[in-house]
């Protein structure tokens, strides 16, 4: 049997990465799963390019394509990277990517600093019961501080002086585009932009609830749809192997 992982998780954002853990637990008796993280220091310029540079070095040892999945920018640089070696990627799946893959709860930041006469603690808390919802995961000061680190060591595009877009468009291989109907960043009218780049084997999917970080609100839910879309992707390519 082999103990390379089916499914791989990607991680750019080190100090939220802990919001990942339910799903991957729930996960993890059901299908092989490794996390690819990535650490931006302080001194390095912020490139998402890099991050995708970087995942290319590490699938370099794996010999079969692989499932990524992704949350935010992390979803981001799969999908970039699908985009760039598509023979490597079996599927991809994307939570609260929108569209415009630049927008990330980054994006609505950088405008509300702009916009709003007020400090960077206080906006930062305020984006975080946005994010979460009236409940916090965590005491409110613990995430401002999260969210302020996220800022600083995630690949971002942007900066106070400048927000970035990025391609828009699918890719050649399965895709999941998965999102939640109270989330403030990439809302339900914001999803179906992904409509026009679908194909017809993609799968578009909403949860009713959950705000940005839904996979952590509902692991088993989101879980479950990961679990049956990998498991279709597979069936799919099991048919295409027996016709050829």
């Amino acid at each position: 049997m082999s103990h390379l992982p089916e499914v791989l998780w990607l991680s750019a954002s080190p100090s939220l990465q802990s919001f990942n853990q339910p799903l991957l637990r729930y996960l993890s008796p059901h299908v092989r799963v490794a996390q690819w993280e990535y650490y931006q220091t302080l001194d390095e310029a912020s490139s998402v390019e890099n991050a995708v540079t970087l995942l290319d070095d590490y699938l370099q040892s794996c010999d079969t394509p692989i499932h990524l999945a992704g949350h935010g920018i992390s979803g981001v640089i799969g999908l970039m990277y699908a985009r760039l070696c598509p023979e490597k990627v079996r599927s991809l799946s994307l939570l609260s990517v929108a569209p415009q893959p630049a927008i990330t709860w980054h994006t609505h930041y950088y405008i509300q600093r702009q916009l709003m006469p007020c400090s960077q603690y206080q906006l930062l808390a305020q984006i975080a019961r946005s994010l979460f919802g009236s409940v916090l995961p965590i005491p409110a000061k613990e995430l401002v501080v999260r969210l302020d680190r996220d800022l600083e060591l995630s690949p971002i595009p942007h900066s106070l002086f400048k927000l970035r877009e990025l391609a828009k468009g699918g890719i050649s291989q399965p895709l999941l585009v998965y999102g939640s109907n109270t989330d403030p960043i990439v809302d339900p009218q914001t999803l179906s932009g992904w409509l026009p780049w679908l194909k017809p084997d993609d799968s578009l999917r909403r949860i009713p609830e959950g705000h940005h970080f839904f996979q952590m609100a509902h692991p088993q839910q989101v879980g479950d749809e990961l679990l049956n879309f990998w498991q279709t992707v597979s069936v799919r390519s099991l048919d295409l192997s027996l016709i050829a």
